[in-house]
């Protein structure tokens, strides 16, 4: 902007400079054809007022009383013997003479130029949008859409995968129930001979021993059961552990029930004083109350594939009517369930 201010104020000096010369050379050949002192420049030489309008300037003349090598600089005037309308032009043309022109206004801060090998490409405020076109609306639409991380899209893909392998297991489960119809099998105790214990002195230690009978039932027609080792068998007179043992390990196929005898020892069992009188009273009133549990680990066979270990896990409360070889199991109550994992 500085530049072209700088440009516009040398073109409008040379252009005073060249109508300067212009005006005084029409002066001397006016001077020189007539003699006149009193004619108006301006209205002689059209050309002159015709100048003075291009040039946006007032038209100096010599003054009349001044001699001719030192002349006066003055504004024209008007003369008597003029016609009117001759008048009224001439006037309007000092008002748009005499108007002065607005200089451009100097900018705040100077603009800066941009580097050497760029362009700057001007556009007007008309033709700027807003607002994108139609043909880039979907184009703005699709980049303006946030956009999701990598672990957003690992974690959708990870419960993706978890569900349809859900969704699988379960079909798969449902499919395996429909075709071999699994049951679970059933167990119970049949009978318990106990080794007399010695309770009439309560300092001394017991040592008991039980033989139970015990009856397990697989009613499923395509499954068999593999009875692994590491079991036991305990038995229970409230929270004090009597005796002991392990199940024997063996393979039961479908459709079939196994009976099996499972001895319990136990060794020094120290009983208090009032756990020991209140086994005594219980087996004078013949209901002694006894606790079994017994933990099987087991896989199941399913045609030729078999399955992880499973814990079988079996708890029956028991009544007897005394401890002794001959006793006889009043009441049973047995649960069952099983540990998967």
């Amino acid at each position: 902007m500085a530049d072209q201010i700088k440009c516009i104020a040398t073109a409008r000096a040379r252009q005073t400079t060249v109508f300067f010369c212009t005006y005084r050379l029409i002066f001397l050949l006016t001077r020189l054809i007539s003699p006149n002192k009193n004619t108006d420049l301006a209205h002689q030489f059209p050309l002159t007022r015709f100048l003075s309008l291009l040039f946006k300037s007032s038209i100096i003349l010599p003054s009349e009383t001044s001699s001719p090598m030192a002349a006066e600089r003055v504004h024209p005037h008007h003369s008597p013997s003029h016609h009117p309308r001759e008048d009224h032009d001439h006037d309007h043309d000092q008002d748009q003479l005499s108007t002065p022109r607005p200089s451009p206004p100097s900018p705040e801060k100077p603009i800066p130029q941009p580097p050497a090998g760029t362009y700057v490409i001007q556009i007007p405020k008309d033709q700027i949008y807003r607002l994108p076109p139609p043909e880039n609306a979907d184009r703005l639409k699709r980049l303006s859409r946030p956009k999701s991380s990598r672990t957003c899209r690992c974690c959708r893909f990870f419960c993706f995968t978890l569900l349809t392998l859900i969704l699988l297991l379960a079909i798969a489960s449902g499919i395996f129930y429909l075709v071999f119809r699994p049951e679970s099998p059933h167990y119970s105790i049949n009978s318990i001979s106990i080794k007399p214990l010695n309770l009439s002195s309560s300092s001394s230690p017991i040592s008991p021993q039980f033989n139970i009978s015990v009856t397990a039932n697989n009613p499923n027609n395509h499954i068999g059961i593999y009875y692994e080792k590491d079991s036991s068998v305990e038995a229970y007179y409230q929270d004090v552990i009597l005796c002991d043992g392990v199940l024997p390990w063996f393979y039961q196929p479908k459709n079939n029930v196994t009976v099996f005898n499972v001895d319990l020892k136990g060794s020094a069992i120290q009983l208090t004083s009032s756990v020991q009188n209140e086994l005594v009273a219980a087996e004078k009133s013949g209901t002694v109350a006894l606790k079994v549990n017994l933990r099987a680990p087991v896989k199941i066979k399913v045609g030729s594939v078999k399955t992880w270990t499973i814990k079988v896990k079996i708890n029956c409360d028991l009544t007897v009517d005394k401890l002794t070889s001959q006793s006889k199991i009043l009441s049973k109550d047995c649960d069952y369930g099983v540990e998967l994992w």
